[in-house]
């Protein structure tokens, strides 16, 4: 199935690796504007290199890699590796340290038509585009994306033990409060182990979709230009972050729905109104319980709406009324369920092209938050989910479907800085061939 090849990669030098704090940034869709801002203010920040500014925001990320090269700023490791890569946190209310336990290295970036990669979002064609822009001009891979295999006798985590006991470097903590810490194995036997073992599986793409289809479009236009390639040229692949998804520290955090407005002016009662054709509601009197209150139950939801509090849930025997062209796999998840009883039903936001274009919903992880939004006046409804579980996301990518938008919130989201790749045509791939 899957190719992986280990990377010489690119890192901050030893002097900068040791406030390597200073250095990395968080994934450019995660970071609030005040975070992106401070980060700038670092010269040497990797936010330079990921997300660039400018009016040619690519040629400039081009500059200053080349600039950071030659001053010694960012020096590649000599020999090729596996980079191991955990992660240490908590999560709110419990008194568990987490680990999430990875490895980043090149895999080969397979279109989606190959079912080796599998995805469960769609992607929106301007970001594609820009993560193709940057990465055609820098030929350098600035944040691994996100997957997941699956391997029950977890194998390959004794190795990745072994080695994390001797880090390259390590956060003090990041700015989610994880704690990130990497290391790397250079032994070719260990090294080819990792291979063989990827080989005989498929990858479900937990985060990075729009960086991902930006190495396959690149990798396209590579292709249709040089017709003679041999297929192991550099840009054949991609960084990826890859854990295992039988792993207990894999955790999946829910994403809630405010709506900022509500079509045709709708009234609270209105809307309470057009929901009861399809949903129990029932009102509850503390807010802040909701969470509680829907755990665990299927096509349960929280509704926080005019200062009042709401847990409703659909009617068994309306869900097969849920039209939709796409698989019961899809049809069975709670989030599907929502956007097409209350945004198309209910409000009239018809189909989930719609829906995503739709400037009414936006989606908040954080759940005092979206009480907070309502009570200010600036939201009119909160919609609490449930969080999507492992084996409904490997249930609906093995479907060959995606999900509705902002399903998953995989966490802690890996940081870009750590290390960098490069596919330029003059990158050695693989150390074993």
């Amino acid at each position: 199935m899957a190719e992986i090849q280990p990377v010489r990669a690119w890192r901050y030098n030893p002097e900068l690796n040791h406030h390597i704090d200073q250095y990395v940034s968080p994934l450019f869709d995660v970071v609030s504007a005040k975070q992106r801002e401070l980060l700038y203010q670092n010269p040497l920040n990797s936010i330079h290199l990921s997300v660039p500014r400018g009016a040619d925001a690519a040629g400039e990320a081009l500059r200053r890699l080349t600039e950071w090269q030659q001053s010694g700023v960012l020096s590649q490791d000599p020999l090729p590796g596996i980079y191991v890569y955990y992660q240490y946190f908590r999560l709110p209310g419990s008194p568990r340290e987490y680990c999430r336990k990875g490895f980043m290295c090149h895999i080969r970036a397979y279109d989606w038509p190959e079912r080796v990669v599998l995805r469960h979002e769609n992607t929106l064609p301007a970001a594609v585009n820009d993560r193709a822009e940057l990465l055609a001009r820098t030929q350098f891979q600035t944040s691994a994306t996100h997957g997941l295999y699956r391997d029950e006798d977890f194998e390959l985590e004794r190795y990745c033990d072994e080695a994390i006991a001797d880090p390259l470097c390590q956060t003090e903590e990041d700015y989610q409060g994880a704690r990130d810490v990497l290391a790397v194995i250079q032994d070719a036997a260990v090294i080819r182990r990792f291979q063989q073992v990827l080989a005989e599986r498929h990858v479900i793409l937990a985060d990075g979709h729009h960086r991902y289809e930006g190495s396959l479009a690149y990798r396209q236009a590579r292709m249709a230009a040089e017709p003679a390639h041999h297929g192991h040229e550099p840009w054949h692949y991609h960084l990826m972050y890859l854990t295992n998804a039988a792993a207990d520290d894999l955790r999946i955090l829910p994403t809630h729905r405010l709506l900022l407005e509500f079509p045709d002016n709708l009234s609270d009662a209105e809307l309470l109104a057009r929901l009861e054709p399809y949903f129990l509601i029932m009102p509850k009197e503390d807010a802040f319980a909701l969470p509680e209150v829907i755990a665990g139950k299927p096509w349960a939801f929280g509704l926080y709406l005019g200062g009042q509090t709401y847990k409703i849930r659909l009617k068994p025997e309306v869900h097969e009324q849920l039209s939709w062209d796409t698989t019961p796999e899809v049809k069975a998840l709670d989030l599907t369920v929502l956007h097409y009883f209350v945004l198309e039903r209910a409000l009239g936001i018809v189909g989930p092209d719609a829906q995503r274009q739709w400037p009414g919903i936006t989606y908040v992880r954080n759940f005092p938050e979206c009480l907070q939004r309502v009570d200010s006046g600036e939201a009119r409804a909160a919609f609490i989910t449930n969080e999507v579980s492992m084996d409904e996301v490997e249930r609906v990518c093995q479907s060959g479907a995606v999900m509705p938008p902002k399903s998953t919130f995989f966490y802690p989201k890996t940081l870009g800085g750590l290390l960098f790749t490069s596919i330029r045509d003059d990158e050695s791939v693989g150390l074993l061939q």
